[in-house]
Parts: C-alpha cells; sequence; structure tokens
C-alpha cells in the first residue's frame, strides 16, 4: 500500500496542540483544521486567546475543544491529554508547543526558577507524549509527535541554562520515542524555530518587517504560520518516512556562529540581556 496515496491519514483525525493561545501554537492549530483535523487546545492563562484560536478552528468546519494546562505540575497536566481525546474521539497527532524560559547567568539561577522551566518544557513534554502514545498504540493505527524544540536544543545562549537544557533533553527524547514507536507506525520529530515573531519573543502576531534582522540570512524574524507549515507536514503523510529528525525553522540563524562571531567586536554578547 502506498502510504502517501492511500488513506492520507488512517489514524485519527484529531490533533492536540498544547499553548495554543497564542504564536506558534494557534498558527499550527488553525492550520491542521485547514488539513481537515479537530484540535484540543491548551493555554496556562490566556483563555481568551485560547477561545479565539478555538472559533478559528470551527469556522473552518472542525470541532475544537479547549483546556487550561498548567505544566509546571506535568504528571496532573498531563490528564488534559487524556480528556480532549475523550471529548474529540481520540488522538491521533499531538503537538507538544507549550514551553517557558527565564533570563538569567547560571550563578544567579534559582533551583526553583531551573525546575519550573525543566518542568514546563521538557516534563511536560514527556508526560503529554507519554499519554498520547499509549492511545496511538492501543488504537493500532499509528500516529505523529511533534515537539517544537529551538535552535537551542543545538545551539547555547547566554542566560538561557535551563531553557537550553530543556530543549536540548526534548531533543533526545524525541529521538529515544522515535525508536521506541516507529515499530507502532508512530512518528516523532522535533521542530526548531529560530526568532519568531510571537508574543513568547516579545512581539506580535504579525508578518515580520522585511530587512529588520540584518545579521539573519533571510533578513527578518519568522512568521509563526512559517512554522505551522513545517509541523502541518510532519503531521501528515508525506513525512511517513521521517522519524527521530529536527527540522530547523530559523531563517538560517544558525548558519551565522562563525561569520557573526567574526563580526563581533566587543564583548556586550556576554552579558544577559532581556528577549526582543
Amino acid at each position: 500500500m502506498d502510504p502517501i496515496s492511500a488513506d492520507p491519514v488512517p489514524y485519527d483525525h484529531v490533533a492536540i496542540v498544547t499553548g495554543s493561545d497564542s504564536g506558534i501554537g494557534r498558527a499550527t492549530a488553525v492550520a491542521l483544521a485547514d488539513r481537515g483535523f479537530d484540535v484540543g487546545i491548551t493555554f496556562h492563562t490566556d483563555q481568551p486567546g485560547a477561545e479565539h484560536t478555538a472559533a478559528a478552528v470551527r469556522g473552518r468546519g472542525r470541532r475544537a475543544a479547549v483546556r487550561r494546562h498548567d505544566l509546571a505540575e506535568p504528571e496532573a497536566a498531563a490528564a488534559v491529554v487524556d480528556e480532549l481525546a475523550e471529548e474529540l474521539g481520540g488522538v491521533g497527532v499531538l503537538v507538544n508547543n507549550a514551553g517557558r524560559g527565564i533570563r538569567r547567568p547560571v550563578l544567579e539561577t534559582g533551583y526553583g526558577e531551573w525546575r519550573s522551566v525543566i518542568a514546563v518544557d521538557l516534563d511536560g513534554a514527556f508526560t503529554c507524549a507519554q499519554r498520547a502514545a499509549r492511545r496511538m498504540v492501543a488504537a493500532g493505527r499509528g500516529g505523529r509527535i511533534i515537539n517544537v524544540t529551538s535552535v537551542h536544543e543545538e545551539y547555547p545562549r547566554v542566560g538561557a541554562a535551563a531553557y537550553c537544557a530543556a530543549k536540548g533533553g526534548l531533543r533526545m527524547l524525541t529521538r529515544v520515542l522515535a525508536l521506541e514507536l516507529g515499530s507502532h507506525e508512530i512518528t516523532v520529530n522535533a521542530v526548531a524555530p529560530g526568532e519568531i515573531a510571537t508574543p513568547m519573543t516579545g512581539q506580535e502576531d504579525q508578518p515580520p518587517q522585511p530587512g529588520s534582522r540584518p545579521g539573519y540570512p533571510l533578513g527578518r524574524p519568522g512568521d509563526a504560520r512559517e512554522v505551522a507549515a513545517v509541523i502541518v507536514f510532519l503531521a501528515g503523510p508525506a513525512s511517513s518516512y521521517v522519524t527521530g529528525a529536527t527540522i530547523f525553522v530559523d531563517g538560517g540563524l544558525i548558519l551565522m556562529g562563525p561569520q557573526a562571531a567574526g563580526e563581533v567586536g566587543t564583548d556586550d554578547w556576554r552579558r544577559v540581556v532581556s528577549s526582543r
């Protein structure tokens, strides 16, 4: 059977997207609805944002369900995956998108701050993936798990030790899950964004300004919809032979390491500064 031209999505036409009240999560939820998925939407504090996403999903003729999701308590939060799956009739795609970070030098980072980032960005992704994978295995129709990491799964940043450690851990979790779940026709991949114009980077959900980042090969931040397009590819049948991979969506940012280092003329990069 041709996995691409046969039933395009043999697994449940239900996607759960964590942290889908804004930014990449919202863009992904809407893009998946455009591809025929009902969508489970989660939020931490922005319920109006989550309801706005749900309205956009329903406007495309798909069902939407909304739940509050506090990944600071990863085991309790994972129950939301089961709740959404029960309400929507299964789960074929999980997008672990919710995340947080802090900007603090290692020597000034409290253990509680460290743990809060690890809990949300890594522990929560583990517990949610585990719940979704158990359902996918039981259903026997395969599925897709996509973890949203960051360019910092591979490349460090001053003042972001907890975030980098969590995203690096999520990269390796992605790979182990790909090994363990492949026999069940479940693929597991990561998408690693660079700077994307979203509220998380101190920007708005709007198209970024061309030429605003002269140090980037493409000269601008990314648009959340550009990341969502890659996630949708990994969620669909065309990616059936892709697993354990990371796709960087960064406008060429990571290519600039040696090039940019040669252009730096001061030690200012050593200081922790707030994100854009």
